[in-house]
């Protein structure tokens, strides 16, 4: 049986460029039956059968002169949505595989005002993810981040390079042997709760970059709220992260 690389057959299924083709396999959409299709380039029958599923749309929450709260998806990245509201400027990143509260300024004043805030941990962020494992009690991780940024960053806790990162853990929920745990963040460093759950032993559901081992069409992790200059915004958690399974 003829084979080929998947991003091209997927380019030939879809009836667009190569280049298109890679980028929906390296978003995480693009699968085969139930199976995910990590590697553009692995070798594929000629006749496999591709399925993509398209990231929902991005919701506003929320708009007023000063900002817009955007419930961000899934599997688009944040600066994918700054560049579909060109009057806003983001005040800060959430993973792609994140979804939830993700804010953007509208004006100068006030995104100088914002970052100052978040500069000065002055931001209060919450997040719900499900995690391996069970997580029965309370708890704070407090361990220096390192990250290296090499095309795919890569964060790790490393005690001589790596800057300050308090998570507070809160448990949830338990299904099997998976939980479902609140994580307030104090600060806000690259994949800092991805890092600090897999450091303990509880890797966030469908981060194999850090340890899972479960099978899930993105990491489980969703941004539920921040707090920013005496106001609260919330995203309502999706399908997946409501209930697992």
């Amino acid at each position: 049986m003829a084979k080929e690389k998947a991003y091209k057959l997927l380019a030939q299924q879809l009836g667009i460029s190569n280049k298109k083709a890679k980028e929906l396999i390296d978003r995480g959409i693009v699968y085969v039956g139930d199976r995910k299709v990590k590697i553009a380039r692995a070798e594929m029958p000629d006749q496999t059968t591709f399925r993509v599923e398209y990231p929902k749309e991005a919701e506003i929450l929320y708009e007023d002169d000063e900002l817009i709260v955007v419930n961000k998806p899934p599997h688009i990245e944040s600066d994918e949505i700054e560049a579909m509201l060109p009057q806003a400027q983001l005040l800060h990143r959430l993973d792609r595989e994140t979804s939830g509260v993700l804010l953007l300024g509208k004006n100068d004043a006030f995104v100088t005002k914002a970052l100052e805030a978040f500069k000065r941990r002055r931001v209060h962020k919450e997040y719900v993810a499900w995690v391996e494992g069970i997580v029965a009690e309370e708890m704070t991780i407090d361990e220096p981040i390192w990250t290296i940024k090499r095309g795919k960053a890569i964060s790790m806790i490393d005690p001589l390079k790596g800057k300050k990162a308090v998570t507070h853990l809160f448990p949830e929920e338990v299904q099997g042997k998976k939980s479902k745990i609140r994580a307030v963040i104090e600060t806000g460093r690259t994949h800092q709760i991805r890092v600090h759950l897999a450091h303990i032993g509880h890797p966030i559901v469908g981060d194999e970059q850090y340890g899972s081992v479960t099978q899930s069409k993105r990491i489980l992790l969703h941004a539920k709220a921040i707090e920013l200059l005496g106001r609260r915004f919330e995203a309502p958690e999706p399908a997946d992260i409501e209930r697992y399974k």
